[in-house]
């Protein structure tokens, strides 16, 4: 089940899924964190991923 976190941008759409017992959050860039056991813990990283280079 994914869930919308607010962004910054529109080109970063954050969302979070989960996997098992663990939340990860993903963005359209590209951006992918670390497996989380707290669902807020996993949308705090979304919202602060750091931006990934594009080339």
């Amino acid at each position: 089940m994914a869930q919308q976190a607010d962004s910054d941008s529109q080109e970063h759409r954050t969302t979070t899924v989960e996997q098992g017992r663990f939340c990860l959050a993903r963005c359209s860039c590209g951006w992918r964190g670390p497996a989380r056991r707290a669902r807020s813990m996993a949308r705090s990283d979304a919202a602060g991923h750091p931006p990934v280079d594009a080339g």
